[in-house]
């Protein structure tokens, strides 16, 4: 292992929920000796990527914060998909909320969110959090306009996953069911990321790439259930207008 490799290992290693590792901990989980794991951990620190806590251990440095504001004021589809965002509220209802998100390894992964002014449920989703492939309307919109190839791997390399959430039984269905939100354009879910919450979802593309997904999620009443359509049609077009100025941003004027 490089020593850049190391280094992301070790960051890495916060992932598994543990808050605070000691250098002892770091060297033994990546099979390192503690005097090499130590320069590394070190340097993370002058770097603010760690940060020492009492006990002898170390937790993620301020630096994440800094970095994180960097990125949302330099993400274009952040930038261009939040007012599109404020606006779907406003057509729809201030009593849900909008999620953006886009994919991440074998995830997809809420990076901006915009709530209702009025009181509503929140959904397990917020900046930073990733959610499988298979649960959910954002998730699946995306999924569902992945190229073939990358279909395919996903499915195999979760199969018996995909099996039980999506009651499926083999890839022929499997590409089938997905492939039927393409043809649709959306994507609509109830009740399968949090009870008594839907979510309508449109794929965001870049010059013909799906590259992220707009969901409106909601926990509508009686009247509004009537209107789902109606938002379906809002979200879809949200989707359309981030997607033509994602693309018209792309183009670099001679």
């Amino acid at each position: 292992m490089t020593p850049a490799n190391r280094v992301l290992a070790i960051l890495q290693l916060f992932e598994n929920g543990q808050s605070v590792w000691t250098v002892e901990e770091i060297a033994r989980e990546l099979g390192a000796s503690t005097s090499t794991t130590y320069r590394h951990v070190r340097e993370l620190v002058q770097s603010g990527f760690l940060d020492p806590v009492a006990g002898a251990g170390y937790a993620l440095g301020p630096a994440f914060i800094r970095y994180d504001r960097i990125l949302r004021q330099n993400d274009e589809l952040i930038r261009i998909a939040a007012p599109i965002m404020e606006k779907l509220l406003a057509q729809t209802s201030q009593k849900a909320m909008v999620i953006l998100c886009r994919r991440f390894k074998d995830c997809v992964m809420c990076v901006f969110e915009v709530h209702g002014s009025e009181p509503h449920l929140t959904t397990s989703y917020e900046r930073g959090v990733a959610m499988p492939m298979f649960l959910g309307a954002t998730s699946k919109v995306i999924l569902a306009n992945l190229p073939d190839r990358t279909l395919k791997a996903i499915y195999l390399s979760n199969e018996q996953t995909i099996h039980r959430l999506l009651h499926v039984e083999g890839w022929p269905q499997f590409k089938e069911q997905i492939r039927g939100i393409k043809r649709a354009g959306y994507a609509m879910t109830d009740s399968e990321v949090a009870p008594g919450r839907i979510g309508l979802a449109a794929p965001i593309a870049r010059d013909q790439q799906v590259v992220a997904g707009i969901s409106l999620v909601a926990v509508p009443n009686t009247t509004e259930r009537q209107r789902l359509t109606e938002y379906r049609d809002h979200v879809i077009e949200a989707a359309r207008l981030i997607s033509a100025e994602l693309s018209q941003a792309s183009i670099v004027p001679r």
